[in-house]
């Protein structure tokens, strides 16, 4: 068993065979003379034990419990890719069947899509480093934070109408709905942050998700969010055809 020894001259660290030990000898570094120390004389430091039980080897008879990074499975995303697809056809559905989908639609369709939207995001933004929520305490967050992203859509609905002296939302210009937009985005990141415990960036792209795809599903379902001009809208109803 090998001697460590430290030159007290030098400092340098060595080893040096045991049968050495108790004799005298130069320094390999400094070559100044130094004693080796008695095998009574080292420090041996002894590993913590853990209290787990051992087998004849004295390895320990306990198995790790190895961290689960939880993905989305393929159950749950067959379920959420078949979501996404039916309310796809059924938008496609609103837009061959109306000139722009009803003011009904438009707000079942914000409201329903929220929780589908907000779990699917969660699945792909949550912390790696920690366990996910799951069962009631994941519904009771997913819902909360839904229901915060749904009411974001109350700033489009009323505020810039209010402010710029609109008969609707969607007569204000394309740059003050961006704005509007970044504005919700920015609420919903929060919202996010705050239901499932994530940093700014995950919240970002967790509201980024549900806002972006409400959006997309609301385009092509033919719904005006900006740029529709007021004379337009006078025309429609002078025509006899009843503004949505």
């Amino acid at each position: 068993m090998p001697i460590q020894v430290t030159c007290p001259h030098c400092y340098k660290r060595f080893q040096v065979s045991d049968k050495f030990a108790g004799k005298t000898g130069p320094c390999p570094a400094c070559k100044k003379s130094i004693k080796v120390p008695e095998l009574t004389e080292q420090v041996v430091i002894h590993a913590p034990t853990d209290g787990a039980p051992k087998d004849s080897k004295g390895q320990s008879v306990l198995k790790p419990i190895k961290a689960k990074d939880p993905e989305l499975t393929r159950k749950m995303l067959g379920i959420a890719v078949g979501c996404v697809l039916g309310v796809f056809l059924l938008t496609l559905g609103f837009r061959l069947t109306y000139e722009e989908a009803p003011r009904w639609a438009q707000i079942l369709g914000v409201i329903l899509l929220a929780p589908l939207l907000t779990r699917i995001g969660y699945g792909f933004v949550h912390e790696r480093e920690l366990a996910p929520y799951t069962g009631i305490e994941l519904r009771n967050r997913v819902l909360i934070c839904s229901a915060l992203f749904v009411a974001t859509w109350i700033i489009y609905a009323f505020v810039p109408a209010y402010l710029f002296e609109l008969d609707a939302a969607n007569e204000m210009s394309w740059t003050i709905a961006g704005i509007t937009f970044c504005v919700m985005l920015g609420l919903g990141a929060l919202a996010s942050v705050a239901c499932f415990e994530l940093e700014f960036p995950a919240g970002l792209i967790h509201a980024g998700f549900y806002f972006a795809a409400v959006i997309i599903l609301a385009l092509i379902a033919g719904v005006t969010l900006a740029g529709e001009a007021p004379e337009d809208r006078f025309a429609m109803q002078t025509q006899g055809v009843p503004s949505q």
